[in-house]
C-alpha cells in the first residue's frame, strides 16, 4: 500500500481501492459487489450497472481500456474474487495483498509474487521508538526483549507500544516481563476490538482451513522445538508423508507457518500459543499427548539409529529403543553422511524435546533421548548413564517423573548445548 501511494503520480486517471474482506470478521466481499463500487467511481450510475456478474466485469474493463489507472485490491481472500476484477488493458497496474500465496494467479494471470517477511529485529525497534518515543532508547534491551515477544509483528507491536503508553509508570522491561508469561495473547487484546486484537485477527486465517489442515496447525503448535521437517509432521499427525506435505503447503500459503531452512517449516510464538490453545478446546489430552509421543519415539528411535551408524561400539549402551520400545513408523536408514546431517538439522528440537519431556510426564524419553544425544554430541563411548553422575542426596528426593529426569536431563543439556557452541565442557 505504501508503493501505491508513493507511484501515485504515475497514473494520471486515478486509483481504484477495495478491501475484499478475505480475512476480516465479517463476511468475504463477493466479486459483484466490489464491482458495482467500482462502476459507481467510474461514473456509471445505480440503474445502468448491470445485474449479471460477467456483464458487469465486462463493463469495468471496457471503462478502463486505455486509462492509466492504478487498482488496489486489499485483504483477498482467493484468486476467483479477483479475476473478474482484473483489468484488461496493459495500461493498468494491479496491486493485490492477501494472506494467501494467491498461486493460480501467478500461474495464470501473469502475476508477480512479492512475499513480506516478518520485520528484522532492527525495524521492530524502530517502530516501537516511532510510537513510544525516548523510553525506547533509555531501555534498549527491554525494547529488544518487547519486539521478540511481539514475534517482531507489525500489528502485534502496535498493540504492545498502546500498552505501554497507557501504562507510563511502567517500564518497558516490566511489560516484556507480563508477555512471557503465557499470557500474550490476553494483554495484546487491544480492548477487544475485533479487527486489531491478535486472536481475532489469526483466527481469520484458521477459519479457511480444512478440517486436516486445522488438525495439523493445531498439532504442530504442540512440538516443543524451533521447526520441523515434514517427516516428522507426518509422525505427529499420524499420516503419510505425501500428506503431511500437502498440509504443510496449506498452512504455508496461508502463513500460519514460515519456510525456514530448505524442507523445513517454523511457527512463531503468538501462532504456537494461539494453536495450543486451540488444541486444548478442541483435541483431547489424550490425542495430544499420543501426538507427542508419536514424535518423541520417532526423535529418539533415529537418533538412535543416527547415533549407532557414526559410533557403532556403542550400541551395546543403547538405552531407548533397545529396552522395549519399538521404534515408530517413519525410522529413517542413514549413512554416515545422512547421520551426522541429521543429528546437526534436529539438534535444537532434541534439547528442546529433552526438556519438554522431563517437565511434563515423558520422563523415559528425556533421559534415554538425553543420553544419546549425549552419545551423538559429546562422548560416543558412553556406558550406561554413570559416567557423569549426579550428586546423590543423603536424604532421595520424593520419587515421580520429573524429580527423577531433570537432574540427569538439565546436566546433559548443559554439556551438550557447552560443545554445540564451542565453549569448553565444564567438567572436562
Amino acid at each position: 500500500m505504501h508503493w501505491a501511494h508513493r507511484v501515485s503520480e504515475r497514473f494520471s486517471d486515478g486509483q481504484l481501492y477495495v478491501n475484499l474482506r478475505g480475512y476480516d470478521p465479517g463476511q468475504p466481499m463477493p466479486a459483484a459487489e466490489a464491482l458495482a463500487g467500482f462502476l459507481r467511481a467510474l461514473g456509471v450510475t445505480g440503474q445502468h450497472i448491470p445485474v449479471d456478474v460477467a456483464e458487469r466485469s465486462a463493463r469495468y474493463r471496457s471503462l478502463l481500456a486505455g486509462k492509466r489507472m492504478l487498482v488496489l485490491l486489499d485483504n483477498a481472500g482467493d484468486v476467483e474474487q479477483v479475476r473478474l476484477l482484473l483489468p484488461g488493458t496493459p495500461t493498468c497496474a494491479v496491486v493485490v495483498t492477501s494472506r494467501d500465496s494467491l498461486a493460480g494467479l501467478v500461474a495464470r494471470d501473469g502475476a508477480r509474487r512479492s512475499d513480506l517477511d516478518m520485520l528484522s529485529q532492527a525495524e521492530a525497534v524502530a517502530l516501537l521508538r516511532t510510537l513510544i518515543g525516548p523510553r525506547v532508547d533509555a531501555d534498549p534491551a527491554a525494547a529488544d526483549e518487547l519486539a521478540a515477544r511481539c514475534a517482531r509483528l507489525p500489528l502485534a507491536l502496535r498493540v504492545a507500544a498502546e500498552l505501554a503508553i497507557a501504562r507510563a509508570s511502567a517500564s518497558l522491561a516490566e511489560l516484556a516481563s507480563e508477555l512471557a508469561d503465557g499470557r500474550r495473547l490476553d494483554l495484546l487484546d487491544a480492548g477487544g476490538d475485533e479487527r486489531t486484537e491478535l486472536r481475532a485477527v489469526v483466527s481469520w486465517s484458521y477459519r479457511n482451513l480444512d478440517v486436516k489442515a486445522a488438525r495439523a496447525f493445531r498439532l504442530i503448535g504442540l512440538h516443543p522445538g524451533p521447526d520441523v521437517a515434514p517427516r516428522a509432521v507426518a509422525i505427529l499427525l499420524g499420516s503419510t508423508m505425501e500428506q503431511a506435505g500437502g498440509l504443510l503447503a496449506e498452512l504455508a500459503r496461508a502463513h500460519l507457518v514460515q519456510p525456514t531452512d530448505p524442507g523445513r517449516y517454523g511457527m512463531h510464538d503468538l501462532l504456537r500459543e494461539y494453536a495450543r490453545e486451540l488444541g486444548v478446546n478442541s483435541d483431547t489430552a489424550e490425542e495430544r499427548q499420543a501426538a507427542l509421543s508419536r514424535v518423541f519415539d520417532y526423535y529418539l528411535s533415529n537418533a538412535t539409529a543416527a547415533s549407532d551408524v557414526l559410533y557403532p561400539a556403542g550400541r551395546r549402551w543403547r538405552l531407548g529403543v533397545g529396552r522395549g520400545r519399538p521404534g515408530p513408523s517413519g525410522a529413517q536408514a542413514f549413512t554416515p553422511a545422512t547421520a551426522r546431517t541429521w543429528l546437526d538439522a534436529e539438534l535444537a528440537n532434541f534439547i528442546a524435546t529433552v526438556a519438554h519431556a522431563a517437565a511434563h510426564g515423558w520422563p523415559r524419553h528425556a533421559i534415554d533421548l538425553a543420553a544419546t544425544l549425549y552419545r551423538a554430541r559429546v562422548d560416543p563411548d558412553i556406558g550406561p548413564p554413570t559416567r557423569r553422575p549426579v550428586r546423590q542426596r543423603s536424604t532421595p528426593p520424593p520419587r515421580g517423573p520429573s524429580r527423577i529426569a531433570r537432574p540427569i536431563v538439565i546436566a546433559t543439556i548443559a554439556v551438550v548445548c557447552a560443545v554445540a557452541s564451542g565453549q569448553p565442557d565444564p567438567d572436562a
